[in-house]
Parts: structure tokens; C-alpha cells; sequence
């Protein structure tokens, strides 16, 4: 009887640790590549390039939706085009643009582009972000709004902080009680990832979004309440050194 409850001990532990595994193993990547740009002729260019070149190319190679924002106020100094691309794993990256780059539609709808000269450039630099989901998300959703998308405001947050550790317990944060929070709320949140490459680290970035700007002020009014519940505890202080809020629109063309 013993060896018996031994052995379907042993199977439950098991069966929960490869669960757990399990779930770790589904928990997506995310891609946000940022053109820097300095005129309109080049975010035309851009435009053109994404919308009948890569975003199709992208769908044949396999991924279902590709995200295209810009900045609701532009920079006089600099304009700048986000594109979200989400995958499953770090190589399906390589394989994706490994699949494009021998897509002749892409080769043809993207000549602008890929064959510009260097005095004639379609961007100044172009910068990559690499992102894990969490565990609380660990896929990315797509957003249930009913407005245009010329009205809508997506909010891109990134929280960096002063030590790896305290990212960490950020994100932790959010995994037990933020996303909670977001999603009781309806936040309409894209994706949260830990940022694992790019150029401002420790750090975590995160997408909500809105049927308009009013939108967005209501909801984030409604949080504070829930959030001043978590927000003292002594385990979550000192996790945050910078919160950089930027507010985007989708493009005419972007999937969501």
C-alpha cells in the first residue's frame, strides 16, 4: 500500500513539475524594431516598405500579425515608426528572415528599400528591442476596441530599474498581482515582456490600449485604487528607477 501512494506521489510531483515546465516553455517572444527617421520622404518610404513588402512577406513566413505604431505627437527632431513582430521562439527569428529574404514578392514589393543608395537612406538608425512574456501573459493578445484607428491610443510603457534583481521583482509584481489588475480592468493590454536585449537594461516594457484618449484616462483612474493595495507592500519598493510613457497610434495598415 505504501509503495503504492509512494509511486503516485512521485507521478503527481512529476506530473506538476513537467506542467510547470511546460507551461515556462510556451511563454512567447516579442520583437520591437524602431526606425529612426528625420523626414517625411523617409517615413513614406518606410510606410511603402512595410505595408506591401514586409508585413506580407511576414504573414507568408508564418506570423499572423505584425503591429505598426507611431507617436501620437511627433518629434520635430526625429520621427520614429515601432513595429511589434511576435514569435514563439529566439530561432524562429532567424528562420523568418531567413523565409523573407528569398521571398521573391518581398524582393520585388520592397526594391525602394532594400536597394537604397547610401546618400538616399529610408532611415537614420534602426533600433531592436528583444522581449520575453511573462508568465502572468505569456502570449500576446489582440486588442478589443470599437473605434477607428486613427482615434485610438496605444500606451507603451517601459520600466527600467537600478538592478537586475529589482527588475526582477518587478516583474514578479506584475505576475502576481499587476496583470490581475489590468486584465480586471480591461486594459486591452497587447503584451508585457522582460527586455532581454536592447539599449536601456535592466528593463520591462508593456502595451495597453484605448478606444481614445478619454479612454485611457478613465481606466488609469480606476487603477490607482486597486493599485495603492500592492503598491506599499514592503517586498515591491525601490523597483522602478524610470518609467518612460509613450503614446501611440496604430497605422492604417498595422494588424491591430
Amino acid at each position: 500500500m505504501k509503495s503504492t501512494l509512494t509511486r503516485l506521489f512521485l507521478l503527481a510531483i512529476t506530473f506538476i513539475a513537467f506542467s510547470a515546465t511546460a507551461s515556462a516553455a510556451k511563454q512567447s517572444y516579442y520583437q520591437i524594431k524602431i526606425y529612426h527617421l528625420k523626414t517625411k520622404a523617409q517615413e513614406a518610404v518606410i510606410d511603402t516598405y512595410l505595408k506591401e513588402a514586409f508585413i506580407p512577406a511576414s504573414h507568408r513566413a508564418g506570423v499572423k500579425d505584425i503591429g505598426v505604431f507611431k507617436p501620437v505627437a511627433q518629434d520635430t527632431a526625429e520621427r520614429l515608426i515601432y513595429v511589434f513582430t511576435p514569435i514563439k521562439k529566439l530561432s524562429d527569428l532567424d528562420k523568418i528572415n531567413e523565409l523573407i529574404a528569398k521571398d521573391k514578392q518581398y524582393i520585388q514589393a520592397g526594391n525602394g528599400y532594400l536597394n537604397a543608395t547610401y546618400d538616399d537612406a529610408p532611415y537614420t538608425r534602426v533600433e531592436s528591442i528583444i522581449l520575453k512574456a511573462f508568465s502572468a501573459m505569456p502570449e500576446y493578445a489582440l486588442p478589443k476596441l470599437n473605434s477607428a484607428k486613427s482615434e485610438r491610443i496605444y500606451e507603451l510603457r517601459s520600466y527600467e530599474a537600478a538592478t537586475e534583481s529589482l527588475s526582477l521583482n518587478k516583474i514578479g509584481m506584475f505576475n502576481d498581482a499587476e496583470v490581475d489588475i489590468f486584465t480586471k480592468l480591461n486594459f486591452n493590454a497587447v503584451f508585457y515582456g522582460q527586455v532581454i536585449s536592447g539599449s536601456k537594461m535592466p528593463n520591462l516594457m508593456y502595451l495597453t490600449t484605448f478606444n481614445n484618449k478619454a479612454d485611457r484616462d478613465n481606466h488609469w483612474s480606476a487603477f490607482g485604487p486597486e493599485y495603492k493595495k500592492i503598491s506599499g507592500l514592503p517586498q515591491y519598493q525601490h523597483n522602478v528607477s524610470k518609467n518612460v510613457t509613450l503614446f501611440l497610434y496604430p497605422a492604417d495598415y498595422s494588424d491591430f
